[in-house]
């Protein structure tokens, strides 16, 4: 072993040491009040998504084929029953399919639908009544844990953002809630790291419906790395380094506790309006806001010009064929937002006229990264969109960070009680936000959420 790897090991077992301790003081003290009430606007939010997200063909397809082992839990959405392991991982499926879960810049990524399924499933499995307050501090915490290794991790940039780094947040909540010792959770979130799925953007890109199960299994890989600790099975070895830190890309334990206690990035999320890769979502908004002041069609358009930052680099493929690689193709959404009035499964299903129309247009947009607007990276996702049309129009904005950003115009409760209404309908919406305020004064959670749709 070198000089420099002995060195970054032993740094990084400190890291992770430092967040277990942190993680246990908050399971014994509670988290911040302005943060259990974020994770619960955060809660609603992913529900109801999960809720919208087990009604489409694929996640009904799905479970009709996942042939459940009898058990006592429920998946959101549907009458299937099984095991709090299986309901946790097509909850999960269901979360991430609509691309329409809540994200955190800093983590260029999802830690909200890395955690809280896990958390979930860990309090069902307790053998004893989780308070709602203890799951809700358990999700914030491993939410917390799951966004810093985002952060401190600079992906190879063929590793798409779901599967691995968020695991170790699964399992730092997972523990909490089964009583870990500090040192144990510590063991678990470094384990959590051994059990990484491998990410390839380009099966993403192609639209595999394989990408969604990437945040399941790192539910589940938590859920076990949290088994292993408590077994005394696994230590707190550094393995972070080995697999986000050499295999993946990069890690910088430093950053894993810069600020902690001080500086939550469990508040710091932005929550999506529109059902595709975040690194797109400021191209939409730009192109809604020039329609919402000007009118034109796809047949004005002469030609359309999108600049962003390099993240969005895998986004410039063109001609999906399927909803997830449409949702992923930063061409054809820019275009559908011209011929669609939202960007939702309806805009982006194969079979329909707009997709249809969306494609034909996507042939007229060109999109490019600029270096300027990588420097803006990460406090601000921004991007420029030029629209010209054929009478000589020319029409242009640029915009710092998608709608729903935390630092641009943040989707408030009422603001995602709204986003709801419009994916699962008044009555549901009802019931998902009535299940969530009742939790911070729930004496069991998991009773709690047996009243979700």
């Amino acid at each position: 072993m070198t000089i420099d790897l002995a060195f970054r090991l032993a740094e990084q077992r400190e890291a992770t040491d430092r967040l277990a301790a942190f993680a246990t003081a908050c399971r014994r003290d509670g988290v911040p009040e302005p943060v259990r009430e974020r994770v619960g606007v955060m809660l609603a939010d992913l529900l109801g998504v999960t809720l919208a997200g087990s009604r489409t063909p694929e996640l009904r397809s799905l479970a009709a084929a996942w042939h459940t082992v009898a058990g006592p839990h429920a998946t959101t959405g549907s009458a299937l029953t099984g095991s709090a392991e299986t309901v946790a991982h097509l909850d999960a499926i269901a979360a991430c399919c609509l691309e329409l879960d809540e994200g955190n810049k800093h983590a260029a990524g999802h830690p909200a639908a890395h955690v809280v399924f896990a958390a979930v499933a860990a309090a069902r499995l307790a053998g004893r009544p989780v308070s709602g307050r203890e799951l809700l501090d358990a999700i914030a915490v491993g939410y917390e844990v799951a966004a810093r290794f985002g952060r401190a991790t600079t992906r190879d940039p063929r590793w798409h953002t779901h599967g691995h780094w968020g695991a170790t947040g699964a399992a730092c909540a997972a523990s909490l809630l089964l009583g870990a010792t500090t040192a144990q959770t510590a063991a678990a979130i470094d384990a959590s790291t051994a059990l990484v799925h491998v990410t390839p953007w380009e099966v993403v890109l192609r639209g595999s419906f394989s990408r969604n199960l990437w945040i399941a299994g790192a539910n589940r890989a938590g859920l076990d790395a949290a088994r292993l600790a408590l077994a005394g099975l696994v230590d707190n070895i550094g393995a972070a380094q080995h697999s986000l830190g050499d295999l993946v890309g990069s890690l910088e334990p430093a950053l894993l506790v810069d600020g902690l206690g001080d500086d939550w990035l469990t508040t710091q999320g932005y929550t999506k309006q529109h059902a595709s890769c975040s690194y797109t979502h400021a191209a939409i908004d730009a192109v809604q806001a020039l329609k919402a002041s000007n009118e034109f069609g796809a047949d004005d358009i002469a030609h359309v010009t999108v600049r962003t930052h390099s993240l969005a680099s895998p986004l410039f493929r063109r001609d999906p064929t399927s909803r997830l690689g449409a949702m992923f193709s930063l061409p054809f959404v820019v275009a559908a937002a011209i011929v669609s009035r939202e960007i939702d499964a309806a805009a982006l299903d194969p079979a329909g006229a707009a997709f249809a129309a969306a494609q034909e247009l996507s042939g007229r947009v060109e999109v490019s990264a600029a270096s300027m607007l990588d420097a803006l990276l990460p406090q601000q996702r921004a991007a420029e969109v030029t629209i010209e049309l054929r009478d000589g129009t020319t029409l242009g904005l640029c915009l710092p960070n998608p709608v729903g950003d935390v630092d641009h115009f943040p989707l408030s409760a009422d603001d995602v009680t709204a986003k709801l209404r419009r994916l699962v309908g008044d009555a549901d919406t009802v019931r998902v936000v009535d299940v969530v305020s009742a939790l911070p004064t729930s004496d069991d959670a998991v009773q709690t959420l047996a009243d979700l749709p």
